[in-house]
């Protein structure tokens, strides 16, 4: 009998057999990309080497091996909709790959390929089949000759051709098939093979390896890369599926703890699951989705890649409902994923506190954006039936399901409770429309002046920095090695006065923009020419720009020239970054470790950082993350940096932000508490600049706290030399109100204040009294105008108000005063008429409705309104008809007297 395998030991053997053929072993990347601009979300494996295969990217190694994170949501891998109704479609999954830069090809990649598959997962080879492109004869010769497959096994395909884009890397590809036998035929077509290339759930695609051989050029033309490489994979959850001997990848123990979980919460039989299978299956693949989605620090909102969590958490939850969940659930279910594949995915678990307060807080959310979108589908079909209509317009339809997320199917099921149907075509079109909108607003474009760069980086020389030594940081000798025109990205011989170019040097002590740190500004000066340094960027690894304007004389390429960097301004942005790391700790010191970095700016006249936290921060937070970070700049601990490896960096407990992008070779700053006793107090993995000693930072400030999206905070703090000037001004400014207030010293201001404020407080009071006063004369003058109609006492004055509940008020009173009443106040407010309308309960009973008589006297004035036949409000903006309107009243209600007595 053949070995049971678990996901995990699959997952595992993946990577223990290519280590074991000496591939690097590297982690997954974030499913947000750092290197690609033109990517939502992760899509493939070879996402985070594309700068590899590229060229503009080393490594320092030559073969690897990842399991990486994928999503499919967006663009032309948006598999949403599918998920559910398909058993193969997932938003999240799991890409296993082995990847050649340069070293292997196609000779050694094929036989690893069936090593694997056939010794090491022990698949049967006479369920194996294998496709190539048509022209590619060395593929069919390894499968054939050198393995020993039966030619009848190996299929010339079209479509098995590779590009990365319409231009670069591309090769022929080969496919590894897997056929699952008769039984798992879903074409229908008696004649079901590969050939026919029909998506057959039959014959599975289990692993795909590409041959990057040749470059596509603009032009056209394809020529061999110098270096081939190749990038294979395979989908997990597929693979699975295969070796666990399931007919569907949401059979597989990647899924039925999900299940099980969710049957327990919902009591459900297998019966009901069986029913409900298409719910189950979305919550499961989107609870993976979403878990792993916050866990890389994408939160529900409105724009972007948070727009795309908060859409499929949505859809979750509507199928939650759908299959019978009447409370919160989604939590629950994230916990199993946490602890299921907590194990290789380790952010899970050290963020899995985070990630269960975030989606208990979208959950609840959502719960109320749902409890508005049925109480409006309630009064769309009321108003449906009113009109004697038996349809629900497409376009009311699609609003209540981009709104309030209500799918297409529970709106369909409650207007078949209702004898209603759905104009699905208007529907449709109002979707597509959606769609339409959404892919252009979630593009992302490529900038085109890093795009110059990528098609030069072999052509471009590489700068060595010299700026994390103070030394050398003014008058440093330097060569000009290219000077290039940053619109057009053409290589120029010189530069003249009043023009702006990009200065590549040998070396430079200007640090280029990273990591939230803003680039060095100075001065670059030859023999003829001066410029001024403006701006720092590494459009590419290793190739650092000077965007410089001259402003005197000519600079030209190959002379010796001289920068200097603006040294005060460095100092002011090295003490923000410092204060930065102190300032990360400090809020995981008093928050908790979910208070990770979510973004930051360190500039010379303050610093900004971001970091996950779902609450406003309370004044005692803030002043106890403000104190601990002062208590250690006072303590002038030392500030060091060590260049070392990635794995010793994580082994040193150094603090990485997750989904950033880090090289073999890190640099890692400490700032240490007890140097002697070797305790740190913070450790990051950082590029930037920093003081010495963080008693150079001077004090810190923190000025502002504010949300900047669900769940990310900010802080805005100041240092240095803009931390003593914003302690001066608030100097100045203290004591300039001590001044107006009459008071010598300044903490005497606040005893004032609240004395003034408490004089503040009697006098509203004793002005509350006397308009009270006022009013009680008013209404007591108004009774005079009642007038009878039909045994009704009907008031219609005008008043003067502050506002609609003053006005309510002021018609309660009037009413109970006048007992069988009908009462109608108007006023005017800010120029615009304010009407309320108040019926005793008796007056209702006879037809009388506040609502209707509130409509009509409102259209007088050019205004709306309604409400309850008891009560209703008005208003509008012509305020010289307002007599006109009051004047109107009386006539209305003995008009729906006498229709009400017609009725009865």
């Amino acid at each position: 009998m053949p070995k049971p395998w678990t996901t995990n030991e699959i997952r595992q053997t993946f990577l223990d057999f290519f280590k074991k053929h000496h591939h690097a072993i590297v982690a997954s990347s974030s499913l947000v990309p750092s290197n690609d601009p033109t990517l939502l979300f992760v899509n493939a494996g070879m996402v985070q080497f594309k700068d590899v295969f590229l060229g503009v990217e080393s490594r320092s190694y030559t073969r690897a091996a990842t399991v990486q994170k994928c999503m499919r949501v967006s663009g032309k891998h948006n598999d949403l909709e599918n998920v559910g109704p398909s058993p193969r479609h997932h938003t999240f999954f799991e890409m296993l790959g082995n990847f050649s830069f340069g070293d292997y090809f196609k000779k050694e990649a094929i036989p690893m390929a069936y090593d694997l598959m056939v010794n090491g997962y022990g698949l049967d080879p006479a369920r194996l089949y294998y496709t190539i492109y048509p022209d590619d004869q060395e593929s069919f010769d390894i499968w054939s000759k050198d393995l020993g497959i039966n030619p009848d096994r190996i299929f010339r395909m079209e479509g098995n051709f590779w590009r990365m884009a319409d231009v670069g890397p591309c090769g022929p590809n080969s496919e590894i098939i897997y056929d699952r036998g008769p039984e798992g035929c879903t074409c229908g077509d008696p004649n079901c093979s590969i050939e026919l290339d029909n998506d057959c759930d039959r014959w599975l695609e289990v692993w795909n390896l590409v041959f990057m051989q040749f470059s596509q050029e603009a032009s056209g033309e394809m020529t061999p890369l110098p270096k081939p490489g190749v990038d294979t994979g395979m989908g997990l959850e597929r693979l699975v599926s295969v070796i666990q001997d399931k007919p569907d990848n949401y059979q597989t123990d990647l899924f039925t703890p999900i299940f099980e979980k969710l049957k327990a919460l919902l009591g459900h039989t297998d019966e009901h699951f069986a029913e409900h299978l298409v719910g189950y299956r979305v919550i499961a693949d989107h609870t993976r989705a979403a878990t792993f989605l916050i866990a890389d620090g994408v939160l529900p909102g409105n724009v972007g890649r948070d727009y795309v969590l908060r859409l499929i958490l949505r859809r979750a939850l509507r199928y939650g409902k759908m299959i019978g969940f009447t409370g919160p659930f989604i939590a629950e279910v994230a916990r199993v994923v946490i602890e299921q594949m907590g194990g290789h995915y380790t952010e899970l678990r050290e963020r899995a506190d985070f990630i269960i307060a975030a989606l208990q807080r979208e959950e609840a959310a959502f719960q109320q954006t749902l409890d508005r979108g049925i109480m409006l589908l309630d009064e769309l079909i009321g108003d449906l039936r009113k009109r004697g209509s038996t349809v629900i317009p497409g376009e009311r339809a699609f609003q209540l399901y981009s709104t309030f997320g209500f799918p297409y199917d529970l709106i369909n099921d409650v207007a078949k409770e209702h004898g209603l149907t759905i104009d699905r075509q208007a529907y449709d079109r109002a979707m597509l429309e959606e769609k339409t909108r959404s892919k252009a607003a979630s593009s992302f474009n490529v900038d085109t002046w890093i795009e110059h760069y990528r098609r030069m980086a072999s052509e471009l020389p590489t700068s060595e920095f010299l700026g994390y030594d103070y030394e050398h940081l003014r008058e440093v000798p330097v060569q000009v090695l290219a000077i290039i025109d940053p619109e057009t990205g053409e290589r120029l011989e010189q530069g003249a006065e009043g023009s702006a170019i990009d200065l590549l040097l040998n070396r430079t002590p200007f640090y280029a923009e990273s990591g939230g740190q803003v680039a060095d500004t100075g001065v670059i000066e030859t023999e003829y020419g001066r410029a001024i340094v403006e701006d720092v960027q590494k459009p590419i690894p290793n190739v650092i720009v000077h965007r410089a304007r001259i402003v005197s004389g000519t600079i030209r390429r190959g002379e010796n020239a001289r920068a200097t960097v603006d040294v005060e301004r460095r100092w002011d942005v090295m003490r923000n970054h410092t204060a930065t790391h102190l300032l990360h700790r400090a809020l995981r010191t008093v928050l908790g470790e979910h208070a990770q970095q979510r973004g930051s700016l360190v500039a010379p006249g303050y610093l900004r950082f971001d970091f996950n936290h779902l609450q406003k921060l309370t004044d005692e937070e803030l002043a106890a993350i403000e104190r601990e970070v002062n208590e250690h700049i006072l303590n002038d601990l030392p500030v060091g940096a060590d260049e070392t490896s990635l794995d010793e960096a994580r082994q040193r407990g150094a603090m990485m932000l997750f989904g950033e992008k880090y090289g073999d070779t890190v640099r890692m700053v400490s700032i240490d508490d007890q140097p002697q006793a070797q305790r740190v107090y913070s450790r990051e993995l950082c590029g930037g600049t920093h003081v010495r000693q963080t008693g150079q930072i001077g004090p810190m400030l923190i000025t502002n706290e504010q949300s900047i999206s669900q769940g990310v905070r900010r802080i805005v703090a100041l240092t240095g030399h803009a931390a003593e000037e914003y302690i001066a001004s608030q100097k100045q400014l203290l004591q300039a109100i001590g001044r107006q207030l009459g008071v010598q010293e300044p903490e005497k201001i606040k005893e004032r204040v609240e004395q003034l404020q408490e004089e503040r407080n009697q006098l509203a009071r004793q002005l509350q009294a006397l308009q009270s006063e006022l009013l009680r004369k008013q209404l007591e003058t108004a009774l005079k105008d009642a007038q009878q109609v039909d045994n009704i006492s009907v008031l219609a004055v005008q008043v003067n108000a502050g506002n609609v509940e003053q006005m309510r008020e002021m018609s309660d009173w009037l009413r109970d005063k006048l007992g069988t009443a009908f009462v109608v106040l108007g006023a005017v407010l800010n120029g615009k008429v304010l009407l309320t309308a108040a019926a005793t309960r008796d007056v209702v009973a006879r037809g009388i409705s506040a609502g209707k008589v509130v409509q009509q006297i409102a259209k007088i004035v050019g205004g709306s309104g309604g409400g309850r036949p008891d009560f209703a409000q008005a208003g509008g903006p012509d305020a010289p008809k307002l007599p006109e309107a009051l004047a109107k009243v009386a006539a209305l209600v003995e008009e729906q007297v006498g229709s009400a007595s017609r009725v009865s």
